[in-house]
């Protein structure tokens, strides 16, 4: 990579227009205060590097909060403002921008949130994780697109090397084990020799961090384009296994990621199938220890333990007289994800066809008569309505009745008592 100063004319070229007329405009609103504004992190990372990224985060050394109402007032820009830490959001028209106050920050332990307070843009970037993450470029109209990069970022981004700031990077904020990790298979860079020996040094610092803080991070690498390379490195470097000792980033995982890319159903979540494969091979008491370590909200949790249901069931789907009604009887009340999970990971062929009919078909299937209508021929009103509902299903899925007609004489034949 050949040594560059300004980036004024790749701002121009790689972000849209509109977001490119928006940070000259933004700088000029700086100076007017008498601030000096940044743009920072992953995109000026990308913009060296020549590939795509909007995602846009702006460092002001002054009150980023006051900045960003102005930047908003007279617009139809939502504003979202969190005073605790300096920062606020812009979002409009399908862009949005993230402003902070540069500053400073302490650990007061290791594990532990920084403790912030107001800095300087040097104080910003020496608080960053990787040297590559540590370039800032100028917005103030004066020096618009100049490159500051007291970390030697740039060296590191043509030699292709991940490297941390300082020797203590990991044992202050462990995730950046994981972050470090993420950013060398989402870019094809290696670990820095001597980052990497830091790494293995202090992968046990992982203990310090909390379990929701971790699920973050794997919900980051799960969001990635290829995330099972990732997961295989974590593996190989011990992240995976302090998540969990039994979780595995091996070539089960990827086939089967690779496989769940294939769907692209847009009703079901790639990161949540991902997640319920990379939990699947676990026992079931396994799952519930990473449910719990991870903090896994319900949305997420549930089809963890619903693909752990049916992974119970798999023996009983195998049988070779499964009436489709069985199947449905089986299967019926669990979600796609968990679904298409088992469909993905059992090795059967028989059960992987039963389960796909399932989903294609038989959970569909639902009888021509209602309550109404039966309680119109005289049944009862009460829980032989739902009973005989239930046994008019089943009919249809084995193909014993097939109309309306068929259904009415299975009622009257089943001897149900019909009033008048």
């Amino acid at each position: 990579m050949s040594e560059v100063n300004n980036l004024a004319e790749s701002i121009q070229g790689q972000l849209p227009g509109e977001l490119s007329g928006w940070l000259h405009a933004a700088g000029e609103a700086a100076r007017q205060r008498g601030l000096r504004l940044y743009l920072v992190g992953g995109v000026v990372r990308d913009l060296l590097l020549g590939r795509p990224n909007l995602d846009l985060d702006l460092v002001v050394e002054g009150d980023a909060i006051a900045l960003a109402k102005e930047l908003a007032g007279g617009s139809e820009m939502k504003l979202v403002t969190h005073p605790r830490f300096g920062t606020a959001g812009l979002r409009w028209g399908g862009w949005s921008v993230d402003l902070a106050t540069a500053r400073l920050e302490t650990y007061a332990r290791p594990g532990a949130l920084p403790a912030v307070q107001p800095g300087s843009i040097s104080d910003d970037l020496v608080r960053r994780d990787f040297t590559i993450n540590a370039i800032a470029v100028e917005l103030s109209p004066d020096r618009y697109g100049s490159i500051l990069d007291p970390h030697r970022g740039r060296d590191d981004l043509a030699k292709r090397f991940i490297r941390v700031l300082h020797q203590k990077s990991f044992i202050d904020d462990a995730t950046r084990i994981w972050r470090g990790v993420r950013y060398e298979q989402r870019l094809d860079f290696r670990l820095e020799p001597s980052t990497l020996s830091l790494l293995k040094r202090d992968i046990d610092w992982l203990d310090t961090v909390s379990g929701d803080r971790i699920r973050h991070e794997l919900e980051l690498v799960l969001q990635e384009e290829v995330p099972e390379k990732a997961l295989r490195r974590a593996g190989e470097l011990g992240a995976l296994g302090n998540m969990h000792p039994s979780l595995r980033g091996d070539d089960w995982l990827a086939e089967r990621f690779e496989q769940a890319r294939l769907l692209k159903s847009p009703d079901l979540p790639a990161m949540g199938l991902y997640l319920v494969l990379l939990a699947y091979r676990l026992s079931d008491a396994e799952s519930e220890r990473l449910i719990s370590y991870l903090k896994l909200p319900k949305l997420l949790a549930r089809p963890l333990q619903a693909a752990q249901a049916i992974k119970e069931r798999l023996a009983m789907l195998a049988a070779p007289d499964l009436a489709p009604s069985g199947i449905y009887a089986l299967l019926h009340g669990y979600r796609e994800p968990a679904l298409t999970a088992n469909v993905l990971a059992v090795s059967s062929p028989l059960v992987k066809e039963r389960i796909r009919l399932y989903l294609s078909k038989l959970r569909a299937i639902k009888p021509a008569l209602s309550g109404n209508d039966l309680k119109e021929m005289g049944v009862p009103e009460g829980p032989g309505i739902k009973r005989l509902l239930n046994r008019l299903r089943n009919a249809r899925l084995d193909g014993e009745v097939k109309s309306k007609k068929d259904e009415e004489e299975c009622v009257r034949g089943w001897g149900e008592k019909i009033n008048g």
